[in-house]
């Protein structure tokens, strides 16, 4: 069981055995998903930085006093804002992706003027609280008003915000060997960006997922084979302790939720498509089974019903 040690301003650090740390997030606060923190014996690695380069930078803090040694890699799992924005807290240090994730944080991850960041962010934030009146719905309203909560703390850093890219590149598998234990960088595909990450410690049999697991979150799936598969690969490991990329750190059964979750899903578009039921008729009358009607996330699960639509109709035709 993780061991709590402390709270910060922006995490919960959690203790997983000697030597490897959880850093789990506070809602609304602006680390937004969860990182890892893994003394590698002479040097630290960090996996993922959150979204704000704060929360980056009380993640490298937080690292180097627990181990009293020096960040030498940090990680990035994928390419989302909420877990490489705060990469400039770790310039100097050797920062891993995929190429795949590197070329899109390249490409999705752009910094305009800051003048007009703020304005789109502030936008962005108007429209928020307009949803968050309007809906009905406690789950989505919770889902807006988080999601509302960690704009408001990237706002308040965009006039700081630098966007620094891996330096260091691997395709499907790395291995890093410290004095004390190693680890393993693989990437099987993408089942939530074309290309995510995870790190699997094999001595601790500890995974740190990424955003290929999450807690009661519709996680954006864009390709649901692929999802799957990493999956079938996963299990292959052994790995007692599973570090999500949102939510509490857990056993297996959070990877059977996840894989149970994205089987409903797939199976209910496929018997759809077959059907030539259209999309619309299928969310109008669509009604979330029980295990998942209380999972938050702003696109809700009818957002998964409309990408892997998408996804399958694109591969029939």
């Amino acid at each position: 069981m993780p061991t709590f040690i402390k709270k910060t301003d922006f995490f919960k650090l959690y203790s997983l055995t000697d030597g490897v740390y959880a850093a789990i997030a506070i809602p609304g606060k602006g680390a937004w998903s969860n990182a890892g923190i893994v003394d590698l014996g002479d040097e630290v690695l960090v996996f993922d930085s959150f979204t704000t380069p704060s929360a980056g930078q009380e993640l490298r803090n937080q690292a180097e006093l627990l181990t009293g040694k020096k960040v030498k890699y940090l990680i990035n799992s994928h390419y989302h804002g909420d877990h490489v924005f705060g990469n400039q807290a770790f310039r100097d240090a050797s920062i891993i992706s995929t190429v795949e994730t590197k070329e899109l944080s390249k490409e999705k991850n752009k910094l305009g003027d800051v003048k007009k960041e703020i304005e789109h962010t502030k936008e962005y934030l108007r429209s928020l609280k307009q949803q968050i009146d309007l809906t009905r719905d406690p789950i989505l309203k919770a889902s807006l008003e988080n999601q509302y909560d960690e704009m408001n703390k990237v706002l308040n850093d965009i006039p700081r915000l630098e966007i620094v890219l891996p330096s260091v590149l691997f395709e499907k598998k790395l291995l890093l060997k410290g004095s004390k234990r190693k680890v393993e960088l693989h990437c099987l595909g993408g089942g939530h960006t074309p290309s995510d990450t995870f790190m699997y410690l094999p001595e601790d049999k500890i995974a740190f997922m990424g955003d290929l697991l999450t807690e009661n979150l519709h996680v954006p799936i864009i390709n649901p084979e692929e999802f799957l598969h990493i999956f079938e690969r996963v299990r292959e490991l052994n790995i007692t302790t599973y570090v999500p990329g949102h939510g509490n750190v857990g056993n297996k059964e959070l990877l059977n939720e996840l894989e149970g979750y994205v089987t409903f899903l797939k199976d209910t578009l496929t018997d759809a498509i077959n059907k030539h039921v259209p999309l619309e008729s299928l969310i109008t009358r669509f009604e979330a089974p029980l295990p998942y009607k209380n999972w938050m996330g702003v696109g809700g699960i009818e957002g998964n019903l409309s990408k892997i639509y998408e996804f399958y109709c694109g591969k029939t035709t």
